[in-house]
């Protein structure tokens, strides 16, 4: 790069920079990246890579801002989930700033906090992804909050229209309810007319998740089955989510109606799922597994995120925050995950 005596270099924030600066700004992007497959704890390393290039015509450069930390992201890592080309920037999520768009990009201006596409990298300060899908995400929303809109509330959203036919009035009943994928499915639920059963370890969660909608919350116990149907009656339940795995799953078959449908998107227990074959025949149901990975982003996912985007501006849909680390801290970051709560990345510097 050449440059005039007394010229200044300008950097994409319009902040003025001398040369050496402007060089290392150009050559010291710090990233998460992994060189092969394994122990999240042996293989992940914090790197300085070079910057992305210009945005393309339909595309945006972002600064990312915060990225949650999910289980998924370190089964990648381990090479379980997918195998990804290495070296490889894991991320499933984030929240992201416009740092400049291209010249074909409606819609979006420099400053506006969009929510990174599903997979796209997140764990580096800055990339270019594809304009389509993006949009600008309410003023004054928690940003933390806003982070998490990427991957659990289109997990809730799209198990509530994509395994069966849910009708105004059926109740889902669901395990983990605390989680942010629960936590997603009752503000999702109620929005959409349907009404939930909300199972949790313990009952320190009870009122808050009233407070967030939940309709029935219990205890995932022994008993929960006869307590909850004699607080519902007979009333429909067509859809049970699971993301425990193990025993715990008979209260939920326990609870489902005649055809119903048993739908798991992830696993606690490292035990394969208790399905009892008798109730599975007579209730004639139906049980899948569930990735929202598998769906077309731009079409399935992104109109759950807009239909959830609101809820988190105002406040309606709040996950707690357990932890945040910097880029720097991410071994911290992966122990504290594996001990239970919500972790996020701060990735900007």
């Amino acid at each position: 790069m050449e440059k005039k005596p007394g010229a200044k270099v300008v950097g994409s924030l319009g902040r003025p920079l001398t040369q050496r600066a402007h060089l290392q700004w150009r050559l010291d992007m710090r990233a998460i990246q992994i060189e092969q497959f394994g122990d999240p704890a042996q293989v992940i390393r914090v790197v300085d890579i070079e910057e992305p290039p210009p945005p393309g015509p339909r595309e945006v450069l972002v600064g990312v801002e915060f990225s949650p930390l999910n289980k998924h992201d370190l089964l990648v890592v381990l090479g379980m989930l997918a195998r990804p080309p290495l070296p490889h920037i894991p991320g499933a999520e984030g929240v992201a700033r416009v740092l400049a768009t291209g010249s074909e990009v409606d819609g979006l201006q420099v400053g506006d906090l969009v929510v990174l596409p599903l997979y796209s990298g997140a764990w580096r300060e800055r990339l270019v992804v594809p304009a389509d899908g993006l949009f600008a995400l309410p003023a004054g929303g928690d940003i933390e909050q806003y982070s998490m809109l990427g991957s659990n509330p289109p997990t809730a959203g799209l198990m509530l229209s994509e395994c069966t036919r849910l009708q105004p009035g059926d109740w889902v009943v669901q395990n983990a309810a605390n989680s942010g994928v629960g936590r997603s499915l009752i503000a999702l639920a109620k929005l959409r007319g349907l009404k939930t059963i909300n199972l949790v370890r313990d009952d320190a969660t009870f009122a808050e998740l009233t407070a967030a909608g939940a309709d029935v919350v219990h205890v995932d116990d022994d008993d929960a089955v006869g307590d909850v149907r004699a607080a519902i009656g007979d009333a429909r339940v067509a859809l049970a989510v699971d993301s425990v795995g193990g025993p715990g799953v008979a209260q939920q078959l326990g609870l489902l109606s005649d055809g119903g449908w048993l739908v798991s998107y992830s696993w606690a227990r490292d035990e394969p799922m208790w399905v009892d074959t008798p109730i599975l025949v007579a209730k004639h149901i139906t049980v899948r597994g569930f990735f929202v990975g598998d769906f077309d982003y731009r079409d399935k996912v992104v109109p759950v995120i807009r239909e959830v985007a609101p809820l988190v501006a105002d406040g309606s849909l709040a996950v707690p925050v357990a932890a945040v680390y910097p880029l720097e801290q991410i071994s911290d970051a992966v122990q504290n995950l594996l001990r239970g709560g919500k972790i996020l990345l701060k990735v900007a510097g």
